[in-house]
């Protein structure tokens, strides 16, 4: 066991990632610091390829493309809501980006339902009426079916000419969609990886937007690098990415951050209940009676056939299909249509519950045994409901004659206490943080973090990048020089003034790693 005195708190890190399987080394020998060595070398290159791809893009002339005047506003003013202030900070960065001359390649990273297909639309209306070809590209073909429905109706009337290139569409339209492309007759097109396919030809792309890269395969992903070449390219993410990491990478990858919720959003109204059978049916109907959906989810596959028969007992006035991640990917995503068609009630599913589906009439969710969950976990799906302008309510059951951990007990209080539009976001970078780096430096990395974690590994990285760009090791340095100052009088934070311990060795910690003046005035 090793103690460490309050004053050098800045020598711990938070593992941060999932704890499962995490090897432990014995204090004292050298496998850790080994193990720290080569690390720091992976990351060193890894650093340095992403610095050269940055400076590489930077050499590569990209089409300087402008805001027709006029027309632009007019397509603005038909959004029907009014914009947040990340939003817009997100549209200026990519108006600024289209007339650099050189080739974009941004990522906005936002909440589902916080607007960043209105950077998208922006972004193809301007590619667009400067003579471009834009291309959509999503992981399902429920998604993409949903982008079309929203760019149809946007750009209703103007002279420019959308597609669909999905599964859900016919071979021979397919066919003359493709044709079209390599033509030049098609605008914009939005589909799923069929988009990537070798014989697609485009005759003039200019955009490529792509929503949750992170969903796609390796073979798509090579495909995508390829096409991102010399043209402008805006990912979507619903991920979110710890400012940190932003800030650590800036330069080297553009990234807008949306966490500002629309304006008229409501939060979600969080009930924690132990199991039972009657406030479920309450709860299933009130959403029925007012002509919504509900989600219903259970922490594993084996929950739901039990659930499935309790919901064909307890409340047979509603119509309900079950899904999950083991079912064939065709039949999944035809469950998933049909609940967007509004063909049944209530979808009962495990945690697949697809992360970018904007479904605004499914406005109550129902967790079972919730306790299993992670918090990062239970915020990702209370994000599923309150899409719209209608509250929305989410209710997490407990086992009805069961003591819950102190640790469950805890997860869900916070949830149930935490406002979900804001506040939750920064939780759930706090946990996600593993899939958010994943996401912006590739997978392999995921394996690296879950070496040393997450925070250790941000600090290397941080580290590496600093030391590629000025030759020194200033950050390193910085670290390791830790002066002692005993000024004679206990300095501390009052329990009565910060009275959770979490709290108060959170605040410690981030006043151990203020390294310089900028640090301090944050």
């Amino acid at each position: 066991r090793l103690f460490l005195p309050v004053e050098n708190l800045e020598l711990l890190s938070r593992y941060g990632a999932d704890e499962e399987g995490v090897q432990l080394d014995r204090l004292g020998g050298g496998a850790w610091q080994a193990k720290k060595a080569k690390l720091k070398e992976r990351i060193r290159e890894m650093a340095d390829e992403l610095i050269r791809t940055a400076a590489a893009r930077e050499l590569l002339p990209g089409d300087m493309l402008t805001p027709p005047e006029g027309a632009y506003d007019e397509f603005c003013a038909r959004f029907p809501y009014e914009e947040t202030e990340d939003q817009l900070t997100a549209i200026e960065a990519v108006l600024w980006d289209f007339q650099k001359g050189r080739p974009m390649d941004r990522l906005i990273c936002g909440d589902v339902g916080f607007g960043k297909t209105e950077v998208a639309l922006r972004s193809a209306f301007i590619a667009a009426m400067a003579g471009k070809q834009v291309a959509v590209v999503v992981p399902t073909t429920l998604l993409a079916r949903q982008h079309f429905a929203t760019f149809g109706e946007r750009f209703k009337g103007l002279p420019l000419k959308l597609a669909q290139a999905s599964r859900l569409v016919a071979r021979k339209e397919l066919e003359a969609v493709r044709a079209g492309l390599a033509a030049g007759d098609i605008d914009i097109v939005i589909g799923t990886h069929a988009l990537l396919a070798e014989a697609v030809k485009f005759r003039d792309l200019g955009l490529l937007v792509i929503d949750e890269e992170q969903h796609f395969g390796v073979r798509h992903k090579e495909r995508l690098k390829e096409m991102k070449a010399c043209i402008h390219v805006l990912t979507l993410t619903a991920t979110p990415i710890p400012r940190t990491l932003q800030l650590a990478l800036s330069g080297i990858r553009e990234l807008s951050l949306i966490t500002t919720p629309p304006l008229d959003r409501l939060a979600v109204r969080t009930y924690v209940s132990p199991f039972d059978p009657v406030v479920i049916r309450e709860t299933l109907l009130r959403e029925h009676f007012r002509g919504g959906q509900s989600f219903y989810v259970c922490p594993r596959i084996s929950d739901l056939d039990e659930m499935a028969a309790f919901l064909r007992e307890s409340v047979p006035e509603v119509k309900f299909r079950a899904a999950h991640g083991r079912m064939a990917p065709t039949e999944l995503e035809d469950i998933m249509a049909g609940f967007y068609d509004r063909k049944f009630d209530v979808l009962l599913s495990t945690t697949i519950v697809e992360s970018g589906l904007d479904i605004a009439t499914a406005n109550t969710l129902v967790i079972h045994r919730a306790d299993m969950f992670g918090l990062a976990q239970l915020y990702q799906l209370r994000g599923r409901v309150g899409r719209s302008k209608q509250r929305a309510y989410a209710l997490l059951t407990t086992p009805a004659n069961r003591t819950l951990t102190a640790s469950a007990e805890k997860r869900l209080k916070v949830l149930q206490s935490l406002d979900s539009l804001g506040a939750g976001f920064t939780l759930a970078s706090h946990d996600l943080d593993l899939r958010g780096s994943g996401n912006l430096l590739g997978e392999e990395q995921s394996g690296n973090i879950r070496e040393v974690g997450y925070e250790l590994y941000q600090t290397m990285l941080e580290e590496a990048v600093a030391k590629l760009r000025t030759g020194e090791e200033t950050l390193e340095a910085a670290g390791t020089w830790s002066p002692q100052i005993n000024i004679g009088t206990s300095v501390l934070i009052p329990e009565a003034y910060v009275g959770d311990l979490q709290v108060r060795l959170g605040l410690y910690r981030r006043l151990a790693d203020i390294h310089d003046q900028p640090g301090l005035d944050g």
